[in-house]
């Protein structure tokens, strides 16, 4: 399933500064090649949209999105301690081949930011978790 010719892919990685497995993943014919659809120009596009999220459904279609396109699977759920920010959400992207480390930070981070600037959707998840008994 390698893209066509026509869709740019991610750059490699500087050696030693990634552990995606870009060319294993590239090397084999079977593989699921949509993460490296996500070039460096189309992550910032994805950070923006990702920030201009306002409301828990808007959330999920952005990352059932993510799932579909590119294959990064989102996992957004309260830490095992008490949430009394946003940094105590586990915000993260279950590993796969082809999935830059950088992007498994700078994604997590924009959904945060969202959070933070939309408390309502950090309230909605706490709910969906049954943490407000509700």
């Amino acid at each position: 399933m390698l893209p066509s010719p026509s869709i740019p892919i991610r750059e490699p990685c500087p050696a030693g500064a990634c552990i995606c497995n870009r060319d294993t993943l590239l090397n084999k014919p079977d593989s699921d090649t949509r993460i490296l659809c996500l070039t460096k120009h189309e992550e910032k596009k994805l950070i923006a949209r990702i920030e201009r999220i306002s409301s828990y459904d808007d959330l999920t279609h952005v990352a059932d999105l993510m799932q579909r396109q590119l294959g990064i699977a989102v996992q957004i759920s309260p830490g095992i301690n008490e949430v009394r920010s946003m940094r105590g959400f586990n915000i993260v992207l279950i590993e796969r081949p082809g999935l830059c480390s950088k992007t498994r930070q700078t994604v997590p981070a924009a959904i945060r930011r969202c959070l933070e600037k939309n408390p309502e959707i950090a309230f909605t998840i706490l709910n969906n978790h049954d943490l407000l008994g509700g």
